[in-house]
């Protein structure tokens, strides 16, 4: 079984698959990464989040051998990144914002000459693409070209391809960039999957969902330095309190909902064209407190509610702005 595969591969030392002990990195006069320290548990997931330009396709670079750092230090699966590249190689997987298939190979022959480029021999290579494209749920379409396959199928060969070498750690960069709902769930599946198997597994993405869906712990980077660390809930207790949302008849209005809840807010508002985001204190009384200053100043809602923080409301409070893809 793949699981088996991932317990012979290189084990990382007290438990801990990735350390980043202060690692920086500059373009020019731009700070990439000012500082950034972190570790990732064995067996666990760690999403990296942040605004663009935050440092995050630098770090997983970095940690993957592709870019070398300017500073600090990073240790994968026991192995420093800058003195044992070959050996952290020999122990990760790594898949990219896109897919990285040949479209004109069936499913089967890219994951064969993966295991070959990889130096798996004819044999092994067969069976270990026969072992991924059952884990993946590609079985019956193995023999077709990767032309024919949807989004998240393709997407799902690609991630394969990253575990023909058996890596105890996986870097996903954005797993489900451009994928529809469906393909998304189905990449969300695999990853449980092979988080329950053994592997560790540290993904960036821009969907704040897949951040609270999938991982264990959070780092959020912004400007090259992490302003927040900690699980989902860690993260959303940092925001505090509740979350009024106010849907308004008329954008026009906003400013004056905005002046007539001001007693309740505990933050500033922040408005979304006729919707309105106040973070406020207390959840006892408060949606008829602001129905009723609302009222009193003239405006118009269509609909109110109370809500508890989102990872969203995290962004907005760390970095003033919300997370997006993060520039090439």
């Amino acid at each position: 079984m793949y699981s088996d595969l991932v317990r012979s591969t290189t084990e990382a030392d007290a438990g801990v698959a990735v350390v980043v002990e202060d690692l920086r990195r500059s373009f020019g006069s731009t700070k990439a990464l000012d500082g950034v320290s972190m570790s990732i548990p064995c067996g666990t997931v760690l999403a990296v989040l942040g605004p663009n330009g935050a440092g995050k396709t630098t770090l997983l670079r970095i940690l993957a051998t592709l870019l070398p750092a300017g500073g600090g230090r990073a240790v994968v699966a026991g192995h420093d990144v800058a003195r044992e590249p070959h050996a952290v190689r020999s122990v990760i997987g790594l898949t990219g914002q896109f897919a990285a298939v040949d479209e004109q190979l069936t499913g089967r022959e890219n994951l064969r000459l993966v295991g070959r480029l990889s130096h798996l021999g004819e044999r092994v290579a067969r069976r270990r693409a026969d072992q991924l494209l059952e884990l993946v749920g590609l079985t019956e379409v193995a023999g077709r070209p990767v032309r024919t396959y949807s989004g998240g199928m393709r997407r799902r060969v690609d991630i394969a391809a990253g575990l023909v070498a058996a890596p105890s750690v996986l870097f996903l960069d954005e797993p489900t960039t451009g994928l529809d709902p469906r393909g998304r769930l189905d990449v969300w599946a695999l990853i449980g999957d092979l988080v329950g198997q053994g592997t560790t597994l540290l993904l960036t993405t821009q969907y704040l969902d897949e951040a609270d869906r999938l991982a264990d712990r959070i780092v959020v980077l912004d400007q090259g330095r992490v302003v927040a660390e900690g699980s989902s809930d860690e993260l959303k207790r940092k925001v505090g309190g509740e979350v009024l949302e106010l849907t308004l008849a008329d954008r026009a209005a906003v400013p004056e909902a905005m002046r007539a809840t001001q007693d309740l807010a505990a933050g500033d508002g922040r408005p979304d064209g006729n919707r309105l985001s106040i973070p406020v204190t207390a959840a006892s009384g408060t949606v008829v407190r602001a129905v009723r200053a609302l009222d009193a100043a003239g405006v118009e809602v269509t609909d109110i509610a109370l809500r508890r923080p989102t990872l969203d409301d995290v962004f907005l409070s760390l970095t003033a702005r919300p997370a997006s893809k993060e520039a090439a």
